[in-house]
């Protein structure tokens, strides 16, 4: 159930805090409400949270570096809630790890859908085995890989990428349904039309500069061995995770 799940809300508009506490308490979400990036770190270190809401302008930190701060050193999903609605923010925004962004003003009703989306879709994913995207029953699908030949291992229990030195990159809901598609389909080029429906992407200039911003994300991302993860271009018409991989 989504509504055991505790959210806390970086919001510095104390009007705007106390109503989106308000609305969500009573959908049944679990919910703090702090006014400052420093009372943020203050509560994290106190309480365990499934979902951080950030605003984007807080009074002394940024909220792009807090995400990144969250999506480095926590295991929280991020909604980015912020008057800012222009390209580059939301490109920083999702370069930073945000799972979704969303921009003032905005009805309480699809912030309350967006959290349970994505919340439902954690709870799903943990406890659901997926099947390929190819579109094989489950007791038809293939091996995806070789238990003894795999070198990178997807963890959908943990929504990690494990890299051959068995190092855990922690991924957010986007990079990880992106490296679960390519993992799912070995050896095959998924192309940017279907990658776009699979994340949600509008087949527009954003959605495109969405999906190029998490590409170029992951392939910085890298464990303290320098393993970085082997995301291939494939003549401009899609990706294909160009390594081993198994996942578990």
């Amino acid at each position: 159930m989504v509504n055991n799940k505790q959210i806390i809300i970086v919001e510095d508009d104390a009007d705007f805090l106390e109503g989106m506490i308000e609305y969500l308490s009573l959908s049944g979400f679990d919910v703090t409400g702090v006014k400052s990036a420093l009372e943020f770190y203050c509560s994290i270190s106190l309480q365990k949270y499934q979902l951080v809401i950030l605003d984007i302008s807080l009074p002394d930190q940024n909220g792009i570096v807090l995400a990144d701060y969250v999506r480095n050193n926590t295991e929280m999903r991020i909604i980015m809630l912020t008057a800012q609605s222009s390209l580059e923010s939301k490109i920083a925004a999702y370069q930073a790890g945000a799972d979704i962004y969303l921009v003032k003003p905005i009805d309480f009703s699809e912030l309350s859908a967006s959290l349970y989306s994505l919340l439902g879709r954690l709870d799903t994913e943990s406890h659901t085995p997926q099947e390929p995207i190819s579109g094989k029953k489950k007791n038809q699908a293939e091996p995806i890989i070789k238990q003894e030949s795999a070198q990178w291992t997807l963890s959908r229990n943990e929504w990690t990428l494990c890299t051959p030195k068995e190092e855990k990159i922690k991924l957010t809901s986007k990079e990880f349904n992106l490296i679960e598609s390519l993992a799912s389909n070995p050896n095959e080029v998924i192309g940017r039309q279907a990658l776009l429906k699979i994340l949600d992407y509008e087949n527009d200039d954003f959605g495109n500069s969405s999906l190029d911003a998490l590409i170029h994300r992951l392939r910085h991302k890298k464990g303290e061995f320098n393993d970085k993860i082997p995301i291939k271009t494939a003549h401009g018409s899609g990706y294909c995770f160009s390594a081993p991989i198994m996942i578990t």
